[in-house]
């Protein structure tokens, strides 16, 4: 009588989860903790803040956008961990489908966004205000730094320049058109610190920012002088009000006026919750978005400006060491152009919570309030994780 075979158990699930484990383990030892830890005090701090600066803002409910933007910062760190796990070079692979999407939302907003004082765009979903031009942002520098990562040796030629502008330009004036200034500039830092952190030449940069400065001045001068308006009247009563910020301090400055003497009535440690009147009495408007840098000054003063200024510096710090042991080409372009638009919007907003920028309606990083801005953030930090980690893994030669 033939036996049946006896089936052999062995165990190569048990040694694939063993040496997965392992794998998982050894990547995880090489996230950047520090960078971990300044964001997670960003966003800790940035609760504080949204407590205290909003605790009057709904009557009956004091805890009304700090308990709803923990429910951003919930999703944001789910964003994180996915973001974190994936290799970027698949960000590099998927960049046509990913910019493809990208476009497709931003398209929507003309159609379904919400008109918010002259402005389209956030969709609303019912459950979520989705604003496509944050996740333009990420998208954008995922395409730019793709292209030109596949230049090889090509990307000193200007023709690399010019395809990089090709690929930005629709994104841009998308987002210039909403109207959004204030993106729209992001995105164009973005792009140049692509181009900068790619290898492009310096020639090349300074021909670009003498291109910018031509559409700029075409924009705000030619261009209406023969009775063409581009901006909007409000951004050009915004501009005004900020080469002459004195000129109607009751209408068009008046944003800007009450921040900056919300920032300097907080003196060296602020006037508490109860002093801040500027804030508690809603002199300084859109306090918990736009301008909650400027109530945060006036509640705790340089010293508490100073602690939040020093996190951002940690992590563009950290930031910049990513770029340095990235393992392709790509990565550290993608790094790079992520420094470089956490940095500048950090710049534009705190800028224009003291003067020294126009309002353009930037968010504050980490800070303000705002479901897509806080999600997308979270997720370019885990986006810098997954570099520094696979950097730390397979060093580039």
């Amino acid at each position: 009588m033939a036996t049946q075979p006896r089936m052999v158990t062995m165990t190569p699930t048990a040694e694939s989860r063993r040496r997965l484990s392992s794998d998982a383990g050894e990547y995880l030892r090489h996230l950047d903790y520090l960078l971990v830890a300044a964001v997670a005090a960003l966003v800790a701090y940035g609760l504080w803040v949204m407590q205290n600066v909003t605790a009057g803002d709904v009557r009956g409910d004091p805890g009304y956008f700090v308990h709803k933007q923990a429910i951003f910062v919930v999703l944001g760190f789910v964003a994180f961990v996915l973001t974190t796990f994936v290799d970027p070079e698949r960000y590099r692979r998927l960049r046509h489908l990913l910019l493809g999407v990208a476009l497709a939302l931003m398209l929507a907003v003309f159609v379904f966004g919400q008109d918010v004082r002259g402005s389209r765009r956030w969709i609303n979903l019912g459950f979520f205000q989705l604003q496509p031009s944050e996740l333009g942002k990420i998208v954008l520098v995922i395409a730019v730094a793709g292209f030109l990562a596949s230049r090889g040796k090509r990307i000193t030629s200007f023709s690399s320049v010019a395809g990089a502008l090709g690929i930005a330009a629709v994104p841009i004036l998308l987002v210039f058109f909403e109207p959004d200034f204030g993106t729209a500039l992001i995105y164009s830092a973005g792009v140049v610190g692509a181009l900068y952190f790619a290898g492009a030449r310096w020639q090349h940069l300074a021909a670009l920012a003498l291109v910018g400065a031509g559409l700029a001045t075409a924009v705000l001068w030619a261009l209406p002088a023969q009775g063409l308006e581009v901006l909007k009247p409000y951004q050009v009563d915004r501009l005004v009000g900020f080469i002459h910020p004195d000129s109607d301090p009751a209408g068009t400055t008046y944003n800007v006026n009450q921040a900056i003497t919300a920032v300097g009535s907080g003196g060296l440690d602020g006037r508490g919750i109860a002093g801040a009147t500027q804030t508690s009495q809603n002199f300084l408007p859109e306090h918990h978005t736009d301008f909650i840098f400027a109530s945060l000054a006036e509640q705790r003063g340089f010293l508490g400006a100073a602690i939040l200024l020093l996190l951002y510096a940690i992590v563009v710090w950290r930031g910049i060491k990513i770029i340095a042991i990235a393992e392709s080409h790509f990565q550290a372009t993608l790094a790079g152009a992520i420094v470089t638009m956490l940095l500048f919007q950090v710049f534009l907003n705190v800028g224009m919570n003291t003067g020294i920028a126009p309002i353009t309606g930037i968010t504050l990083p980490f800070i303000s309030y705002g479901g897509s801005s806080m999600i997308i953030s979270l997720a370019v930090i885990g986006i810098l994780e997954a570099i520094h980690a696979r950097g730390r893994l397979n060093p580039r030669r």
